[in-house]
């Protein structure tokens, strides 16, 4: 078997473009494989973050008199749980958003400090549940399951009394620099003296 060196290069070029078609379709598939890991994972982490849930709340001063039940949520930027809940908190809010004012109040503006000693507020995040007529009808402190916070809703929207209201739940403790105005009780000191 005589063969030219003419064909010899042929096949050895031929055998060099196939290997390099078969890294290009690997490296293809790798790039493909990549994006969509991404694009996979990106959809399933929350895009809802507390500021957003912030600047879409409902203020207060409306809240407590537009004849709605309301859910009030002091957080702060930094909570983890707070953050990790961002996503039940949004989910309960296009849901019930409707029938109940989603409130949230910033632990770190100076501006809540006065519902901060009202509410008694030592930990975070602290939902306070109020009636149509914007009276305190229970709190929890805390990391809420979201069954239980759906089911505490559900008795809201009702007028029910809510089925799960105790401070329970891992929670970021609050504390701060300000002082209270009037030399008030400051309630997350913990001592035993009473508010004037």
């Amino acid at each position: 078997m005589n063969t030219k060196p003419h064909d010899h290069y042929t096949v050895k070029t031929d055998f060099n473009r196939g290997i390099r078609i078969r890294n290009f379709l690997i490296i293809m598939v790798a790039i493909s494989l990549s994006a969509s890991l991404f694009l996979g994972l990106k959809t399933n982490t929350s895009t809802t973050s507390l500021m957003e849930l912030d600047s879409k709340s409902i203020p207060l001063e409306v809240a407590v008199s537009n004849m709605k039940p309301s859910i009030v949520e002091f957080y702060a930027g930094w909570c983890t749980v707070c953050q990790k809940m961002a996503p039940d908190i949004a989910e309960f809010k296009r849901k019930y958003g409707s029938n109940v004012n989603f409130v949230l109040l910033n632990v770190d503006n100076t501006k809540w400090l006065p519902e901060m000693l009202k509410y008694r507020v030592d930990g975070i995040p602290h939902f306070l549940f109020l009636d149509k007529k914007g009276e305190t009808i229970g709190q929890s402190v805390g990391n809420q399951p979201h069954t239980i916070m759906e089911r505490n809703l559900q008795a809201l929207v009702k007028g029910d009394s809510l089925p799960y209201v105790k401070n329970n739940g891992d929670f970021s403790e609050f504390s701060t620099s300000v002082v209270p105005l009037n030399n008030q009780y400051d309630p997350r000191s913990h001592s035993s003296q009473i508010i004037k």
